[in-house]
Protein backbone atom coordinates (compact mmCIF):
# COMPACT_ATOMS: atom_id res chain seq x y z
CA UNK A 1 0.00 0.00 0.00
CA UNK A 2 1.35 3.52 -1.14
CA UNK A 3 0.45 6.16 1.94
CA UNK A 4 1.09 9.69 1.89
CA UNK A 5 2.90 9.39 4.90
CA UNK A 6 5.45 8.22 3.64
CA UNK A 7 5.73 10.49 0.20
CA UNK A 8 5.39 13.30 2.69
CA UNK A 9 8.64 11.89 4.43
CA UNK A 10 10.71 11.62 1.30
CA UNK A 11 9.72 15.17 0.28
CA UNK A 12 11.24 16.50 3.51
CA UNK A 13 14.16 14.23 3.32
CA UNK A 14 14.90 15.60 -0.34
CA UNK A 15 13.90 19.29 -0.20
CA UNK A 16 16.32 21.97 -0.50
CA UNK A 17 18.34 22.95 -3.66
CA UNK A 18 20.22 20.07 -5.65
CA UNK A 19 22.66 21.96 -8.00
CA UNK A 20 26.51 20.48 -9.02
CA UNK A 21 27.97 23.89 -8.70
CA UNK A 22 25.72 26.13 -6.15
CA UNK A 23 24.94 23.37 -3.71
CA UNK A 24 26.94 20.35 -4.49
CA UNK A 25 26.73 18.75 -0.84
CA UNK A 26 23.17 19.10 -1.03
CA UNK A 27 22.94 17.01 -4.58
CA UNK A 28 25.39 14.52 -2.88
CA UNK A 29 22.98 14.11 -0.08
CA UNK A 30 20.11 13.29 -2.17
CA UNK A 31 22.29 10.60 -4.03
CA UNK A 32 22.86 9.24 -0.91
CA UNK A 33 19.27 9.25 0.18
CA UNK A 34 18.42 7.82 -3.02
CA UNK A 35 20.51 4.56 -2.09
CA UNK A 36 19.78 4.35 1.37
CA UNK A 37 16.05 3.95 0.70
CA UNK A 38 16.54 1.92 -2.29
CA UNK A 39 18.64 -0.49 0.09
CA UNK A 40 16.00 -0.22 2.73
CA UNK A 41 13.77 -1.68 0.83
CA UNK A 42 15.90 -4.82 -0.11
CA UNK A 43 17.16 -3.38 -4.06
CA UNK A 44 20.72 -4.36 -5.42
CA UNK A 45 22.34 -0.58 -5.92
CA UNK A 46 24.82 0.50 -7.85
CA UNK A 47 26.04 3.49 -9.79
CA UNK A 48 26.62 4.61 -13.15
CA UNK A 49 29.53 7.69 -13.42
CA UNK A 50 29.34 9.94 -15.69
CA UNK A 51 31.78 13.15 -16.69
CA UNK A 52 30.27 16.47 -17.52
CA UNK A 53 31.45 20.06 -15.79
CA UNK A 54 34.56 18.83 -14.91
CA UNK A 55 33.61 16.56 -12.75
CA UNK A 56 32.39 13.22 -12.19
CA UNK A 57 28.53 12.68 -11.14
CA UNK A 58 26.43 9.46 -10.80
CA UNK A 59 23.00 8.28 -11.62
CA UNK A 60 21.71 6.01 -8.70
CA UNK A 61 20.13 2.66 -9.94
CA UNK A 62 18.22 0.43 -8.30
CA UNK A 63 17.41 -3.42 -9.31
CA UNK A 64 14.93 -5.60 -8.77
CA UNK A 65 15.14 -8.73 -10.62
CA UNK A 66 12.24 -10.63 -11.90
CA UNK A 67 10.93 -13.31 -9.63
CA UNK A 68 8.85 -15.81 -11.79
CA UNK A 69 10.48 -15.74 -15.29
CA UNK A 70 10.07 -18.79 -17.12
CA UNK A 71 12.22 -20.02 -20.38
CA UNK A 72 11.30 -17.78 -22.57
CA UNK A 73 11.47 -14.85 -20.39
CA UNK A 74 15.26 -15.15 -19.56
CA UNK A 75 16.50 -12.43 -22.40
CA UNK A 76 13.23 -10.11 -21.49
CA UNK A 77 15.05 -6.60 -21.30
CA UNK A 78 13.86 -4.78 -18.33
CA UNK A 79 11.68 -1.88 -17.60
CA UNK A 80 13.20 1.37 -16.04
CA UNK A 81 10.81 3.95 -13.74
CA UNK A 82 13.04 6.60 -13.34
CA UNK A 83 13.30 10.66 -11.92
CA UNK A 84 16.01 13.11 -11.50
CA UNK A 85 17.12 14.53 -8.40
CA UNK A 86 18.81 17.74 -9.11
CA UNK A 87 17.64 20.87 -9.13
CA UNK A 88 18.06 24.50 -10.52
CA UNK A 89 19.94 27.12 -8.32
CA UNK A 90 18.26 28.12 -5.39
CA UNK A 91 15.19 26.14 -5.55
CA UNK A 92 14.43 23.77 -3.09
CA UNK A 93 12.64 21.80 -5.41
CA UNK A 94 9.73 20.65 -4.20
CA UNK A 95 7.32 19.41 -6.90
CA UNK A 96 10.38 19.81 -9.36
CA UNK A 97 11.55 17.17 -8.88
CA UNK A 98 11.04 15.41 -5.20
CA UNK A 99 7.76 14.75 -6.00
CA UNK A 100 9.17 12.23 -8.64
CA UNK A 101 11.97 10.62 -6.65
CA UNK A 102 9.44 10.27 -3.69
CA UNK A 103 6.49 8.26 -6.18
CA UNK A 104 9.91 6.30 -7.78
CA UNK A 105 10.62 5.30 -3.83
CA UNK A 106 7.06 4.57 -3.50
CA UNK A 107 6.47 2.12 -6.30
CA UNK A 108 9.85 0.35 -5.63
CA UNK A 109 8.44 -0.56 -2.17
CA UNK A 110 4.96 -1.39 -2.99
CA UNK A 111 6.39 -3.82 -6.34
CA UNK A 112 8.95 -5.47 -4.16
CA UNK A 113 7.10 -8.74 -2.99
CA UNK A 114 5.17 -8.63 -6.53
CA UNK A 115 6.33 -11.82 -8.49
CA UNK A 116 7.34 -10.70 -11.92
CA UNK A 117 8.14 -11.74 -14.87
CA UNK A 118 10.59 -8.70 -16.13
CA UNK A 119 13.66 -6.84 -14.09
CA UNK A 120 12.91 -3.69 -13.34
CA UNK A 121 15.01 -0.82 -12.58
CA UNK A 122 14.79 2.36 -10.77
CA UNK A 123 16.73 5.32 -11.95
CA UNK A 124 17.70 8.39 -10.14
CA UNK A 125 19.07 10.42 -13.34
CA UNK A 126 21.85 13.44 -11.85
CA UNK A 127 21.77 16.65 -14.05
CA UNK A 128 18.53 16.91 -15.76
CA UNK A 129 18.28 20.66 -15.03
CA UNK A 130 21.99 20.71 -17.25
CA UNK A 131 20.37 19.42 -20.84
CA UNK A 132 19.87 15.77 -19.07
CA UNK A 133 22.96 14.97 -19.16
CA UNK A 134 22.93 12.01 -16.46
CA UNK A 135 20.25 10.57 -19.15
CA UNK A 136 21.90 11.06 -22.16
CA UNK A 137 24.87 9.54 -20.43
CA UNK A 138 23.04 6.58 -19.35
CA UNK A 139 20.83 6.07 -22.99
CA UNK A 140 24.10 6.30 -24.61
CA UNK A 141 25.92 3.49 -22.46
CA UNK A 142 22.69 1.27 -23.24
CA UNK A 143 23.28 1.80 -27.23
CA UNK A 144 26.92 1.49 -26.82
CA UNK A 145 26.49 -1.76 -25.22
CA UNK A 146 24.09 -2.75 -27.79
CA UNK A 147 21.56 -3.22 -24.86
CA UNK A 148 17.53 -3.28 -24.90
CA UNK A 149 15.06 -2.25 -22.27
CA UNK A 150 11.38 -2.69 -22.42
CA UNK A 151 10.83 1.12 -21.79
CA UNK A 152 11.62 3.95 -19.49
CA UNK A 153 8.64 5.44 -17.44
CA UNK A 154 10.28 8.95 -16.49
CA UNK A 155 8.13 10.83 -13.89
CA UNK A 156 8.83 14.51 -13.90
CA UNK A 157 7.23 16.58 -11.84
CA UNK A 158 3.96 14.75 -10.16
CA UNK A 159 2.88 16.70 -7.19
CA UNK A 160 1.17 19.82 -7.73
CA UNK A 161 -2.58 19.46 -8.91
CA UNK A 162 -5.60 22.60 -8.84
CA UNK A 163 -9.14 22.25 -9.25
CA UNK A 164 -10.25 25.83 -10.09
CA UNK A 165 -10.87 26.29 -13.24
CA UNK A 166 -8.30 28.90 -15.77
CA UNK A 167 -5.29 26.63 -13.22
CA UNK A 168 -4.33 24.94 -16.54
CA UNK A 169 -2.35 25.85 -19.42
CA UNK A 170 -0.92 24.46 -22.67
CA UNK A 171 2.00 24.89 -24.33
CA UNK A 172 1.89 26.41 -28.89
CA UNK A 173 0.79 23.92 -30.67
CA UNK A 174 -0.29 21.54 -28.94
CA UNK A 175 -2.85 19.07 -31.26
CA UNK A 176 -4.91 18.38 -28.70
CA UNK A 177 -7.66 19.86 -26.59
CA UNK A 178 -6.12 20.44 -23.14
CA UNK A 179 -8.62 21.14 -20.04
CA UNK A 180 -8.44 24.16 -18.10
CA UNK A 181 -8.35 22.93 -15.19
CA UNK A 182 -4.52 21.24 -13.74
CA UNK A 183 -6.31 18.13 -11.74
CA UNK A 184 -4.95 15.44 -14.33
CA UNK A 185 -1.84 13.64 -14.63
CA UNK A 186 -0.03 14.21 -18.40
CA UNK A 187 1.26 10.99 -19.95
CA UNK A 188 3.67 12.38 -23.08
CA UNK A 189 5.15 9.85 -25.56
CA UNK A 190 6.07 9.52 -29.09
CA UNK A 191 4.60 7.34 -31.58
CA UNK A 192 7.28 4.63 -31.15
CA UNK A 193 6.13 5.28 -27.25
CA UNK A 194 2.74 4.62 -27.72
CA UNK A 195 2.16 1.10 -25.70
CA UNK A 196 4.09 2.62 -22.88
CA UNK A 197 0.93 5.10 -23.04
CA UNK A 198 -1.71 3.07 -23.30
CA UNK A 199 -1.09 0.62 -20.90
CA UNK A 200 -0.08 3.46 -17.75
CA UNK A 201 -3.34 4.90 -19.16
CA UNK A 202 -5.29 2.10 -19.10
CA UNK A 203 -4.21 1.22 -15.46
CA UNK A 204 -5.03 4.50 -14.59
CA UNK A 205 -8.57 4.17 -15.30
CA UNK A 206 -9.21 0.45 -14.19
CA UNK A 207 -7.40 1.04 -10.83
CA UNK A 208 -6.90 4.44 -10.11
CA UNK A 209 -10.41 5.76 -11.29
CA UNK A 210 -10.19 8.98 -9.08
CA UNK A 211 -6.89 9.89 -11.50
CA UNK A 212 -8.12 12.12 -14.40
CA UNK A 213 -5.38 11.21 -17.50
CA UNK A 214 -4.45 12.95 -20.57
CA UNK A 215 -2.16 11.12 -23.26
CA UNK A 216 -0.51 13.18 -26.18
CA UNK A 217 1.41 11.67 -28.69
CA UNK A 218 3.72 13.37 -31.13
CA UNK A 219 6.05 12.26 -34.04
CA UNK A 220 9.57 11.33 -34.56
CA UNK A 221 11.13 12.62 -31.37
CA UNK A 222 9.25 15.44 -30.57
CA UNK A 223 11.01 17.69 -32.70
CA UNK A 224 7.94 19.99 -33.25
CA UNK A 225 6.72 20.27 -29.87
CA UNK A 226 10.50 21.30 -27.48
CA UNK A 227 8.07 21.40 -24.92
CA UNK A 228 7.50 17.65 -24.82
CA UNK A 229 10.98 16.67 -24.62
CA UNK A 230 11.68 18.88 -21.02
CA UNK A 231 12.75 15.81 -19.72
CA UNK A 232 14.93 12.52 -19.34
CA UNK A 233 12.65 10.65 -21.68
CA UNK A 234 13.82 12.72 -24.17
CA UNK A 235 17.28 11.23 -24.62
CA UNK A 236 15.98 7.80 -24.55
CA UNK A 237 13.58 8.71 -27.75
CA UNK A 238 16.70 10.02 -29.31
CA UNK A 239 18.80 6.73 -29.29
CA UNK A 240 15.48 4.66 -30.51
CA UNK A 241 14.53 3.39 -27.02
CA UNK A 242 10.52 3.88 -25.89
CA UNK A 243 9.68 5.87 -23.52
CA UNK A 244 6.76 8.26 -21.53
CA UNK A 245 7.07 11.88 -19.52
CA UNK A 246 4.30 11.28 -16.53
CA UNK A 247 4.24 15.08 -15.51
CA UNK A 248 1.52 17.75 -13.79
CA UNK A 249 2.93 19.79 -16.76
CA UNK A 250 5.24 21.88 -14.77
CA UNK A 251 5.29 25.56 -15.83
CA UNK A 252 1.96 24.99 -17.71
CA UNK A 253 0.42 24.57 -14.20
CA UNK A 254 2.69 25.87 -11.47
CA UNK A 255 3.42 29.15 -10.77
CA UNK A 256 6.27 27.54 -8.38
CA UNK A 257 8.13 26.06 -11.03
CA UNK A 258 11.92 26.59 -10.76
CA UNK A 259 11.30 29.38 -7.89
CA UNK A 260 12.41 29.41 -4.29
CA UNK A 261 8.52 28.78 -3.17
CA UNK A 262 8.35 25.49 -4.85
CA UNK A 263 8.35 23.67 -1.59
CA UNK A 264 5.65 20.76 0.51
CA UNK A 265 2.97 23.14 1.38
CA UNK A 266 2.23 23.68 -2.23
CA UNK A 267 2.06 20.08 -3.34
CA UNK A 268 -1.53 17.56 -3.31
CA UNK A 269 -0.02 14.57 -1.59
CA UNK A 270 -3.32 12.77 -2.06
CA UNK A 271 -2.50 13.37 -6.07
CA UNK A 272 1.10 11.65 -5.67
CA UNK A 273 -0.62 8.81 -4.07
CA UNK A 274 -2.81 8.42 -6.84
CA UNK A 275 0.12 8.52 -9.19
CA UNK A 276 2.03 6.13 -7.46
CA UNK A 277 -1.00 3.85 -7.53
CA UNK A 278 -1.05 4.05 -11.21
CA UNK A 279 2.44 3.54 -11.91
CA UNK A 280 2.68 0.76 -9.78
CA UNK A 281 -0.26 -0.97 -11.46
CA UNK A 282 1.47 -0.29 -14.86
CA UNK A 283 4.71 -1.62 -14.14
CA UNK A 284 2.89 -4.77 -13.16
CA UNK A 285 1.27 -5.34 -16.04
CA UNK A 286 4.37 -4.45 -18.10
CA UNK A 287 6.25 -6.55 -16.61
CA UNK A 288 4.17 -9.98 -16.04
CA UNK A 289 2.89 -9.10 -12.52
CA UNK A 290 0.47 -11.32 -11.05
Amino acid sequence: MILTDRLRAHLLALLGARHPLSSPATLRQAERYLAEQFRQIGLEVSFHPFEALESTYRNVIASLPASSRTETDEDAPPLIIAAHYDTVPGSPGADDNASGLAVMLEVARSLRGVSLRRSLCFIGFCLEEQDQLGSLAYASSLKATGREIRGAIVLECVGYARSEEGSQFAPAGVPIAVPSTGDFLAIIANTASAELAGAVERAANRHVPDLKTLSLLVPGKGERLPDTRRSDHAPFWDHGYPAIMLTDTANFRNPHYHQLTDTLATLDLTFMQRVAQAVAAATIDLAGGD
